[in-house]
């Protein structure tokens, strides 16, 4: 049993202390009134900025409208809502009026919806749109429902225009670090979603912890950064928490499709993302190189700027040979990356899944290093994280100051920190399968397998209960061959198979947005579902299981594959909202895609 811990180097929240999450607030507004906070697109289009002031002013006039509408202490209070500024005035107001704030994804299902309204005991929701307050309305909730694209904010501030500020202060104050902050409902991959209970103190440990320990990424000096995860996933959650302790200008927008053009306006010097966002703008970027007939020079600066990478860490020596040709790529094709994600940006950080090693290289070779982190819902996000002064590509970094990692017997990866969860609402089994009580150490167990070099440095390889064991008794990690044959432009999403079975296989879904200039290329024509069994569409494909079964054994090694007509989306139900692969409703959607791959 390996174990690695990092001793404290801060002073962190006790249960019994006083203040909370909205002392930042407070304190950004005494002293530092004019500093901008937030950004927000209005109607014609234009970003505005909005000061500490005038955020604090919008959140207690919200908070006094929740008071007046009968929120109690300790009301658990849902948002129902696409990633918009509304979203971080709402959170903050919650925690002003004392009560809990329960973030539910805006894609939710109304038997998801019902479950959590009903579990958390929901007293207020707040929704994004009308036909979102149909759906709550859909699950027979009794909860009062507000709807931010009617005005709920204004609504509210009149509303409770009458309370006293007193009053509000009285609330605002009354929760310590020890008490309930927000419910967080895990997306899960099978059965119902259970109730991650994060505190006060949870929370701004970890925000403590992550902006002490990326000083060059929360920094005031930073200019702005777009926040486009959802707001109900926990990654987000903290980036949201962390820039508003470090007066980071935070922008929000769910419209992916326009992602490039708002980093453009906005110019960050660092974003943040899943694993997906960053394949995506490395497909994209390659087909644009391949349609404009320089996909040969695009693959050797991509080799290049690998190459350069590995050489960081071999010995810090680069070659001359190597160096010159960095140099004339970095002119030529490195550039239209940058200008991707703003022009500006120097860092970039990645959580939620692994990023793949291959990629890690080419973004550190070309000037932006991607820090991956690694956490869970149920740690208040970041458990560790790769610095902007030791990162250690592949890995997901070290554990964060206070924090203590323990490799099980069996490879469970094992976590203890002040910012790890209370437990699951209202679930004590649960609670007790996945924590372990103070007298054995408190350690809370993450279902991941993985290891923890001499540094220090952790590697997540895989699922504990998605390992695949072959009919030859061969142990096999799906996630290390997935992240790599998603690397390819052509692969949307994949998923390895081959549990009890004589050999490893794949289901692979084809890339939309590559797939087209792909297809011009080739001289085809008509859609994926059309070409599922074309020989050159097949033969690329095979291209990146090749390329992928290089980094394994003959034995863990992908065999067959099927060309899947449709891709995998969150909205099919194939997804997480955090993009995460549900491989119980992939297996049963497409078991018999599965038994051909076998022959039955």
């Amino acid at each position: 049993m390996r174990e690695f811990s990092t001793p404290p180097t801060s002073a962190l929240p006790q249960a019994s202390d006083l203040g909370n999450l909205t002392d930042d607030v407070v304190s950004n507004a005494t002293a530092h009134p004019a500093a901008a906070v937030l950004a927000r697109r209005d109607a014609s289009g234009a970003w505005s900025d909005v000061t500490a002031a005038a955020f604090h002013a919008e959140v207690s006039a919200v908070a006094k409208g929740l008071i007046a509408a009968g929120a109690q202490p300790g009301d658990r209070i849902v948002i129902l809502s696409r990633t918009r500024w509304e979203w971080t005035v709402l959170d903050y107001a919650i925690w002003y009026a004392g009560g809990v704030s329960v973030p539910v994804y805006e894609t939710s299902s109304v038997e998801q919806l019902g479950w959590i309204l009903e579990d958390a005991g929901a007293t207020i929701v707040v929704v994004e749109t009308t036909a979102h307050a149909e759906r709550v309305a859909a699950t027979g909730a009794t909860a009062t429902t507000f709807t931010i694209e009617d005005g709920a904010l204004a609504s509210l501030a009149a509303s409770g225009a009458s309370v006293p500020d007193a009053d509000l202060e009285a609330r605002r104050t009354q929760a310590r670090p020890g008490d309930l902050a927000t419910l967080v409902y895990t997306s899960g991959t099978t059965g119902r979603p259970k109730g991650c209970m994060l505190t006060h103190g949870s929370l701004m440990s970890e925000i403590t912890l992550a902006t002490n320990e990326l000083p060059e990424i929360f920094t005031e000096d930073a200019g702005a950064t777009l926040l486009f995860l959802p707001l109900a996933h926990v990654f987000a959650r903290v980036v949201q928490l962390g820039c508003m302790r470090a007066r980071v200008k935070l922008a929000h927008s769910s419209d992916i499709r326009h992602l490039s053009a708002y980093l453009g306006e906005l110019e960050p010097s660092f974003v943040f993302g899943v694993p997906r966002v960053f394949e995506k703008l490395f497909n994209a970027a390659s087909q644009e190189a391949a349609a404009d007939g320089k996909g040969r020079i695009f693959d050797r600066a991509v080799e290049t700027a690998i190459a350069w990478s590995r050489a960081q860490d071999a010995n810090g020596r680069v070659p001359l040979r190597l160096r010159t040709e960095h140099a004339l790529f970095n002119r030529l094709v490195y550039g239209r990356i940058h200008a991707r994600l703003g022009g500006h940006c120097t860092w970039a950080f990645s959580a939620g899944a692994p990023l793949g090693e291959r990629l890690g290289h080419f973004y550190r070779g070309i000037g932006i290093p991607v820090l991956e982190a690694y956490g869970l819902t149920e740690t208040s996000g970041a458990l560790t994280v790769n610095s902007t002064s030791a990162q250690k590509v592949g890995s997901v970094g070290r554990p964060l100051p206070g924090t203590a990692v323990r490799v099980a017997d069996d490879g469970e990866l094992l976590f203890r920190g002040p910012q790890v969860f209370s437990g699951y609402w209202q679930n004590a089994a649960a609670t007790a399968e996945a924590l372990d009580p103070a007298s054995e150490g408190g350690w809370f167990h993450t279902g991941d397998v993985g290891e923890v070099d001499d540094e220090g440095f952790v590697r997540i390889t895989g699922r504990k209960k998605e390992l695949l064991v072959t009919a030859g008794g061969k142990n096999v990690a799906p996630a290390v061959l997935e992240d790599r044959l998603r690397s390819h432009p052509i692969v949307s999403q994949c998923m390895v198979v081959g549990d009890g079975e004589p050999f490893i296989g794949a289901l692979v879904t084809i890339d939309p947005d590559t797939f087209e200039q792909w297809a011009e290329a080739a001289g085809k024509s008509g859609s994926v579902a059309s070409l599922v069994d074309d020989g050159d569409l097949r033969a690329e494909v095979q291209r990146a299981v090749d390329a992928t079964n290089s980094a394994v054994s003959q034995a863990e090694a992908i065999r067959k594959f099927t060309i899947l007509p449709e891709d995998w989306t969150e909205e099919g139900g194939q997804l997480t909202p955090s993009l995460k692969l549900k491989r119980a409703v992939v297996m049963r959607e497409f078991r018999r895609d599965v038994a051909a791959l076998y022959g039955r």
